[in-house]
């Protein structure tokens, strides 16, 4: 007799999520320990090059640098995870008793799905709480060549802003009201299009409508000369709102505050259109999590004995990375503007998602 039912008994519901689960997180672990060691041989060098740094700075990159690999690659380990516990449930014909017990494909995969739901939900969390935190702080950290950066809130790194015909580029931007300030700031001032000043100093303060330089070190390009003075005013007409707005990255700021960016860069007249495409990719993205069990369900369903076990979970994996492929793809797209925001971000997902009911519809006839 079929069953009706949209899950299968409760013993095999928590058994396959037990499965799916455990293979995620094992692949998840290896991942983020082989590319946390590759990663920390490149950088180490770096890392005790800078005076002071030593085995706690080394442990402190690490600390960083962890929960953005966790970000980065849940969804690869969720499809992995998720093929290699279909492949043994095919292998031990535990799948074939399922079907023959009138249990079709899309209960078999309900719980996975149901519990890739959970999986898509504290990635969110974890990337607005953690990730969003620690690739601000390692950004600046390394755009500083790692040399101590302050602990501020809001802190921007390797920020350049167009101001008139001159560039000027800031270190680091950091604290709110008051303490707000930009550290390292370098003027290039040019006139017809030719360089006639570079106008360095260690710290900036807005003051009225221009800003406080202090510790300035001018060099004249029509005197070849360099001169030193201890205060100057300079970037008039720069507001603090324009150094924040001139670098918005999507992976250093929480879905809230980047839905204020954006706004703000809306009322500025500034295009938003990275901004907004990497909005929305921050609910797509964990989402992804949902459709590798779907993706990868070409390898559970079709005999065992026939010899293509292999076969199914290499197409599976195909279509696993093709989805990955099309979603860099399709935010590329959007970030120069030929794609819409709200279509960059989700298209893969939703062209995927009709991909992968289409496989599984066809396996399951």
């Amino acid at each position: 007799m079929i069953n009706l039912s949209f899950f299968p008994s409760r013993q095999i519901a928590f058994y396959t999520i037990k499965l799916f689960v455990s293979r995620s997180l094992a692949v998840l672990l290896a991942l983020v320990l082989i590319l946390m060691t590759l990663d920390l041989l490149g950088e180490s060098g770096k890392i005790l090059a800078v005076p002071g740094n030593g085995e706690a700075e080394l442990w402190h990159y690490v600390s960083l640098r962890v929960p953005i690999l966790v970000a980065r690659f849940l969804p690869f380990s969720v499809l992995l995870g998720t093929l290699i516990a279909f492949v043994g449930l095919n292998q031990n014909s535990e799948i074939v008793s399922m079907k023959a017990a009138g249990i079709s494909a899309h209960q078999i995969l309900a719980p996975l799905v149901l519990a890739s739901f959970g999986v898509a939900a504290l990635s969110f969390a974890f990337n607005e709480r953690v990730v969003v935190n620690a690739t601000r702080t390692v950004t600046a950290w390394s755009d500083n060549d790692y040399k101590p950066v302050p602990a501020e809130s809001g802190i921007v790194s390797n920020v350049w802003l167009l101001s008139g015909p001159d560039y000027i580029r800031a270190g680091h931007v950091g604290g709110t009201g008051r303490g707000f300030h930009a550290e390292h700031v370098t003027i290039y001032e040019r006139r017809g299009g030719i360089l006639q000043r570079i106008v360095q100093a260690d710290r900036a303060e807005p003051a009225d409508d221009h800003w406080r330089l202090t510790n300035v070190r001018i060099y004249d390009a029509a005197m070849n000369f360099v001169r030193k003075q201890p205060e100057l005013a300079a970037m008039n007409g720069v507001s603090p709102a324009a150094l924040t707005l001139a670098k918005v990255d999507p992976d250093e700021l929480d879905f809230f505050t980047l839905k204020q960016r954006v706004e703000q860069m809306r009322v500025a007249g500034r295009p938003t259109e990275a901004a907004e495409a990497g909005l929305w990719h921050k609910v797509a993205g964990p989402m992804s999590a949902v459709l590798m069990p779907l993706l990868a369900a070409v390898a559970a369903f079709g005999l065992a004995r026939s010899g293509q076990v292999l076969l199914r979970a290499v197409t599976g994996m195909a279509l696993g990375f093709a989805y990955f492929v099309a979603d860099n793809f399709s935010i590329a797209m959007g970030n120069v503007g030929a794609y819409p925001p709200l279509l960059a971000a989700w298209s893969p997902f939703l062209l995927f998602l009709l991909i992968g009911e289409t496989v599984l519809i066809r396996s399951e006839e």
